[in-house]
C-alpha cells in the first residue's frame, strides 16, 4: 500500500467526523501495527475484495461513541444496540467514500461488529497493517487500515 492510498484514509475519516459533528479529529502519526489487536470497546469492521484485498476497521471507546450518538441522534443516552449499529456505521461510511476513489473494483462487505476488547480481531501476517491515531473531543480511537 502506497503513502497516497493511506491518505484516502485518512481524508475520509476526517471528512467523516467533521461533517457529522462539525468537528474535525485530530490525526496521529500512522505506524505500522504490531502483533498485538489494536482494540478498543467498540469496533466496526468492514473486508476489502476485489483487486486489493484486506480490511479496515475502526474502533473507538464506549463514551466516545455516545458522545457522537448525542450529536447525531440529539439524545443523551443510547443503548449497546444503538452503540453498535453507530461503529459500524462508521466503519461503513468511511469504506463508502474510499470506495469512491479507489473506483468500483474496491468492493466493500457489510459491517462486522465487535463489542469488547476481543483478542481475536487480527490482520493477516503478509500484509502490513497501518494504525491511525484518532482524537476526536478528547476521546480517542484509532483506524486500522490492513490493504494490499
Amino acid at each position: 500500500m502506497k503513502e497516497t492510498d493511506l491518505h484516502f484514509f485518512i481524508d475520509s475519516t476526517v471528512n467523516y467526523f467533521e461533517e457529522i459533528t462539525g468537528y474535525k479529529p485530530i490525526t496521529g502519526i500512522p505506524y505500522l501495527k504490531g502483533a498485538e489487536p489494536v482494540v478498543l470497546e467498540y469496533t466496526g469492521i468492514i473486508g476489502i475484495s476485489g483487486k486489493r484485498k484486506g480490511s479496515i476497521y475502526i474502533t473507538a471507546s464506549g463514551e466516545m461513541l455516545q458522545t457522537l450518538a448525542g450529536i447525531i441522534l440529539g439524545t443523551k443516552e443510547v443503548g449497546s444496540p444503538e452503540i453498535k449499529d453507530l461503529i459500524g456505521e462508521v466503519a461503513n461510511t468511511i469504506s463508502g467514500n474510499v470506495r469512491q476513489a479507489f473506483g468500483t473494483d474496491f468492493m466493500i462487505s457489510v459491517p462486522v461488529v465487535v463489542e469488547g476488547k476481543a483478542k481475536d480481531i487480527k490482520t493477516p501476517d503478509d500484509i502490513q497493517s497501518f494504525v491511525i491515531p484518532l482524537t476526536w473531543q478528547d476521546h480517542k480511537s484509532f483506524l486500522i487500515v490492513c490493504l494490499e
